[in-house]
């Protein structure tokens, strides 16, 4: 089957003469230019993309899909049957109570406000990724008392006695900071406490460090901090009440309607919070730079669109005899513009079809070859993932922009009359 004409003589005017090589040279360098556009594009975007899934991988292995609370109280009591009554709900894997306050904690090297959490060490593992993220202990540990050696508290000088004291598991920076790690003691200090004659009285209480856990976020390993459920409650004085309900779902990405339909099942006194909303300020930061460093590498795209405009601007003047000839044979202006705007499609697509593996060449050099310091940076490499969706973007943007540039070297090639062009032939 013969191709158009159009497509013919395109390809042809793309080709110079051997008596003048700078078409074929601005050619090239259009075709280079939407190249390293589109390279970059798909290298940027891959790996802002990395870091986004990467973030919201470490969120999730510490915080819950859902949070559930009591709109009309501080606590929620009767937390075991809204507990059932949550895991019935559809798309529910689990869920579990937990105790959430802000403390004081202190070592003998140091004073840091953390946040502690009280949780079931039965069930968290089953919401949450915390016990995967130890690195040092079991969560089964505070459930059981540690046995230490301790000078009477009311006789400081005294000999050692053997007391038991309930377990705590700290974040890896935090206990770095406070110099606290397995074995070692550290003092939880409640602002709120029992009311004396003097006012209130901060709660003190000693625990031992039973485990320590990395989650990758320098927020959560830095001051964050867990107990058990029981000691939590015991030591806040909440009797039989928690501060909410963990849920993990089947779907992250469903968890605002998932998070709808547990607050249908539970009523208005109770409201449903997912992880989204929780981080809506982060993930939209995220969302913002992802999208304003596409636009601006957009620009690398549209400057390689310049040549493009030149480069069909020059064949349509070093080709004014031959364009003249085409239109007396019988060519119409329609088949002309489709000559030049086919010249700039091809240079798009050649640069788009180069610089889509080129970018993918360049993201896998970058997580191959350069690593980093865990210990420093949290991550041994930079996280990449490309999208389907985003190529097409990217794709769709280098063409549409060279097809763009087009417009007027295929409109001046139209309006040539034929008299004019060959008068001095």
């Amino acid at each position: 089957m013969s191709m158009p004409y159009e497509i013919f003589v395109g390809l042809r005017y793309l080709r110079a003469k051997r008596r003048n090589r700078t078409i074929s040279l601005n050619t090239f360098v259009s075709i280079a230019g939407i190249t390293l556009g589109v390279a970059a594009l798909i290298g940027t975007v891959g790996i802002m993309t990395g870091f986004k899934e990467d973030i919201q991988a470490k969120i999730l292995g510490t915080t819950a899909h859902i949070i559930v609370q009591d709109r009309m109280k501080d606590g929620m009591a009767d937390y075991e049957p809204t507990t059932k009554q949550i895991e019935a709900v559809q798309d529910v894997v689990a869920a579990t109570p937990f105790v959430l306050k802000q403390v004081l904690l202190t070592t003998p090297n140091g004073v840091q406000g953390i946040v502690l959490r009280g949780i079931d060490p039965q069930r968290e593992g089953q919401v949450t990724e915390i016990a995967k993220n130890l690195g040092t202990g079991e969560l089964s540990d505070l459930s059981t008392p540690v046995k230490i050696k301790q000078p009477p508290a009311d006789d400081p000088t005294g000999p050692a006695v053997e007391m038991e004291k309930p377990g705590i598991i700290l974040g890896k920076e935090l206990a770095m900071r406070l110099g606290a790690f397995v074995g070692d003691t550290v003092t939880v200090v409640s602002p709120v406490g029992p009311i004396s004659a003097m006012g209130m009285v901060p709660k003190i209480r000693t625990f031992v460090v039973v485990g320590l856990f990395h989650s990758g976020m320098y927020e959560y390993d830095s001051s964050l901090a867990y107990i058990d459920l029981a000691e939590a409650q015991k030591f806040f004085n909440m009797g039989a009440t928690v501060s909410g309900i963990e849920v993990k779902v089947t779907d992250v990405f469903r968890a605002n309607d998932i998070a709808h339909n547990i607050e249908g099942s539970l009523g208005f006194v109770y409201s449903a919070r997912d992880w989204m909303q929780m981080n809506r300020n982060l993930f939209s930061a995220l969302k913002l730079e992802k999208t304003m460093m596409f636009l601006l590498l957009v620009l690398i795209t549209i400057v390689a669109s310049f040549n493009i405009v030149s480069t069909l601007t020059m064949i349509v003047t070093e080709k004014q005899k031959e364009i003249a000839i085409l239109k007396a044979m019988g060519a119409t202006r329609k088949s002309i513009r489709r000559i030049f705007m086919l010249n700039g499609l091809i240079i798009g697509f050649s640069g788009t079809a180069i610089g889509i593996p080129l970018g993918y060449a360049f993201l896998w050099l970058i997580q191959t070859f350069w690593t980093f310091d865990p210990t420093v940076y949290y991550i041994s490499r930079i996280p990449v993932h490309v999208q389907a969706l985003d190529v097409l973007l990217v794709a769709g943007s280098a063409i549409l922009i060279s097809f763009a540039a087009t417009v007027y070297p295929s409109l001046q090639a139209a309006k040539l009359e034929p008299v004019a062009a060959l008068r001095y032939e």
